[in-house]
C-alpha cells in the first residue's frame, strides 16, 4: 500500500463516524433492550411475523450494496435531526404508559433509523434511504387488519359459492351449506401471507425496477393478490370440503393446501414481475484519484461526531428515567375492592340465575364481579372486569381481550353495530353492541345474547380502544392511578327487539351507581392491605 492510499485511509471521516453510528445504535438496543427483546418474542412465537427474522441481514445486505455509493458522500453530522429524535422518544414514552406494543416498537426502529443521518447526515441517509425504510419490516405490525379481512373472505366465499349454486346460510363469520358449517377464523384471514407478500414484493420492486412508477405498481400488485389469493383459496378449500363429503381440506390439510396455493401464486406474480425488470445502468462515475502526499488536509475534529452521538444515546435514555416519576404516583398494588351493586332503582332488583354461561373474554384482571339484575321479569347480566397497575401482560385494552374468542368452541360473535350514546341522569354513555350466538349442542339449545360494553378510564367514558389508550397515558403521564374498567350488560335477544330497549332502560336507571362502585373501588385502595399480587375479586350470584 502506497503512501497517497495509507494518507487517504487515515484521513477518511469513516474511521471517526463509522464507530461512532455503531456505538450509538448498539447504545440505543441497549436502553430498550425490553422493546427489542418483546420484537423478537413475537417473531418466534407468531407465524404471521417469522419473516421478520429476516428484515436485519437483508437491510445489512443492502447497505452493503451500497458501499460504493457511500464513499462519495462525507459524513457530516446533522444535529437538527436530533429534534425528531426527541419527538420519537416522547412517543415511545406515551406507548409505553399505554402499553401498546406497536407504538414502542415503531418507536424504536425509527430511533435507529433517524440515528443515521443525525450521526452520518442526510447525505449518507439518502443513499440508503430504502434499506433504512425496509427496518420497518421489523416491526410486528398488521394484525388490526384480521377483522376486516376475515369479513372480506366471508363475504366472496359466500359469494362464490352462492355463485357456484350451493345455498349457504350466513351469520357474521360463520356460515352453513348442505354437507356442514364453516367458519372464517384468524387463519382465514390471509394477514400472514399479506404482510409476507408485501415485504418481499416490496424488496423484489426496489431490485428490479429503477422507475419509481414501476416499484409502486408492483408494490401495488404485491399487496392485492395476496388479498384475492387468499379469498379463492378460502373458497376452494370450502368447495374440496363440499364435493368430498368433509373427507378432505377440513382440517391441518387445508392450512397445507393454502400455502401451497399461495406460493403458487406468488412465484407467478414474481415471474411475470421479472419479465419487466430494468437492468441496474452501469455507474458512470469514474474513480476519483488518491490525494498527493502534498495535497494532504488536516483531519475534521471528532467531538462534533461523539457530541451528535452521545446527545442521541441521551434523548434515548431519558424516557426511562421519568417513569421512575410516574411509577411511585400510579404503580398502587392494593387489592381492588368490588361489591355487589345494591343501590338499584326502583323496579330492578337482584337475581341469583344467571343470565346464560357466557362471560366475556377479558384476561387477568385485577378484580372482576358478574351480577344479575332482573325487572318484570325480564333479567340482564353485568360483568366488570377492573385493571389496576397495569403492564403489557395485564391490561384492560387488548388484542386478546374480547367479548368472544374466535376460537370458542361454543360462542360466537355474530355482528357488531355502530356505537352508541345513551344519556345517564347524570352522564352521557358511550357503547359499543354485540349480538352474539352460542351453538346448539350436548343438550344445549342455541341461545342469542346482545351485549353492550363501556371503558371506565381515568373517570371517563368511552367505547373505543384507541382513546381507552390515550385517555389511560394521559392519565398516567400526569401521575395519576392507571385504575381503568370494562362494564358489560347483556341479556337474551327473545323475543328479537326486546334485548335493546331492556338494556337501555338498565343503563338509565343504574349506571350512576356502577360508576359511584367503580370510583368507591379506586379511592378505597389506600385504605386496603398492600399485597404484590392483587385479588382476584369473584361474585357471581347463581
Amino acid at each position: 500500500m502506497n503512501l497517497a492510499l495509507r494518507a487517504s485511509i487515515a484521513l477518511s471521516p469513516w474511521r471517526r463516524a463509522l464507530p461512532t453510528l455503531l456505538l450509538t445504535e448498539l447504545a440505543l438496543l441497549v436502553v430498550y433492550r425490553d422493546t427489542a427483546a418483546a420484537m423478537v418474542a413475537i417473531w418466534a412465537r407468531s407465524g404471521t411475523f417469522t419473516h421478520a427474522f429476516l428484515v436485519p441481514p437483508i437491510v445489512l445486505w443492502l447497505v452493503w450494496r451500497q458501499r460504493h455509493a457511500l464513499a462519495a458522500p462525507d459524513p457530516q453530522p446533522c444535529r437538527w435531526m436530533l429534534v425528531p429524535m426527541a419527538v420519537i422518544a416522547f412517543a415511545w414514552l406515551l406507548g409505553d404508559l399505554a402499553s401498546v406494543n406497536s407504538v414502542t416498537q415503531l418507536a424504536l426502529t425509527a430511533l435507529i433509523v433517524l440515528a443515521v443521518p443525525a450521526v452520518l447526515g442526510t447525505a449518507v441517509a439518502k443513499t440508503i434511504a430504502f434499506p433504512l425504510a425496509f427496518l420497518f419490516f421489523a416491526v410486528p405490525i398488521g394484525e388490526f387488519l384480521l377483522p376486516q379481512l376475515m369479513s372480506w373472505t366471508a363475504d366472496f366465499t359466500v359469494l362464490a359459492l352462492q355463485a357456484t349454486g350451493i345455498p349457504v346460510y350466513r351469520e357474521g363469520n360463520q356460515f352453513a351449506i348442505p354437507s356442514g358449517n364453516w367458519s372464517v377464523v384468524e387463519a382465514c384471514s390471509g394477514v400472514r401471507y399479506l404482510i409476507a407478500s408485501f415485504m418481499v414484493g416490496t424488496l423484489f420492486a426496489y431490485l428490479n425496477y429503477r422507475s419509481a412508477r414501476r416499484r409502486w405498481i408492483f408494490v401495488a400488485i404485491s399487496l392485492a393478490v395476496p388479498i384475492v389469493a387468499n379469498w379463492i383459496r378460502a373458497y376452494l378449500i370450502v368447495l374440496l370440503g363440499h364435493l368430498s363429503g368433509n373427507k378432505l381440506a377440513v382440517g391441518a390439510d387445508h392450512l397445507i393446501y393454502g400455502w401451497l396455493f399461495f406460493g403458487l401464486v406468488i412465484g407467478l406474480m414474481f415471474a411475470i414481475g421479472a419479465l419487466w425488470a430494468e437492468p441496474e445502468a452501469p455507474s458512470r462515475l469514474a474513480p476519483a484519484p488518491l490525494p498527493s502526499s502534498s495535497s494532504f488536509a488536516p483531519p475534521r475534529p471528532s467531538e462534533k461526531f461523539w457530541a451528535t452521538a452521545a446527545t442521541a444515546a441521551l434523548l434515548g435514555a431519558l424516557p426511562h428515567l421519568l417513569p421512575w416519576q410516574f411509577a411511585r404516583s400510579s404503580g398502587d398494588t392494593t387489592r381492588p375492592q368490588l361489591a355487589h351493586v345494591e343501590a338499584l332503582s326502583e323496579g330492578w332488583q337482584t337475581e341469583a340465575e344467571p343470565v346464560s354461561d357466557w362471560k366475556p373474554a377479558f384476561a387477568n384482571p385485577s378484580a372482576e364481579l358478574t351480577s344479575t339484575y332482573s325487572s318484570q321479569g325480564r333479567k340482564i347480566g353485568l360483568y366488570i372486569g377492573y385493571y389496576r397497575a397495569q403492564n403489557y401482560g395485564h391490561k384492560l385494552v387488548s388484542s386478546d381481550n374480547e367479548l368472544v374468542k374466535s376460537s370458542d368452541p361454543k360462542w360466537a360473535m355474530i355482528s357488531t353495530s355502530d356505537d352508541r350514546t345513551l344519556r345517564a341522569p347524570s352522564q352521557s354513555v358511550p357503547l359499543r353492541a354485540a349480538l352474539l350466538r352460542r351453538s346448539a349442542s350436548l343438550g344445549q339449545p342455541e341461545q342469542r345474547l346482545v351485549a353492550w360494553q363501556v371503558y371506565w378510564v381515568a373517570d371517563r367514558l368511552t367505547a373505543s380502544d384507541p382513546w381507552a389508550k390515550v385517555y389511560g397515558a394521559y392519565d398516567r403521564l400526569l401521575g395519576h392511578s392507571d385504575d381503568s374498567a370494562v362494564i358489560v350488560v347483556y341479556t337474551r335477544d327473545e323475543p328479537p327487539g326486546v334485548a335493546g330497549p331492556l338494556l337501555e332502560s338498565f343503563i338509565r336507571a343504574n349506571f350512576d351507581s356502577l360508576v359511584v362502585q367503580l370510583r368507591k373501588g379506586r379511592d378505597g385502595s389506600n385504605a386496603s392491605v398492600a399485597s404484590n399480587s392483587p385479588q382476584l375479586l369473584w361474585e357471581t350470584r347463581k
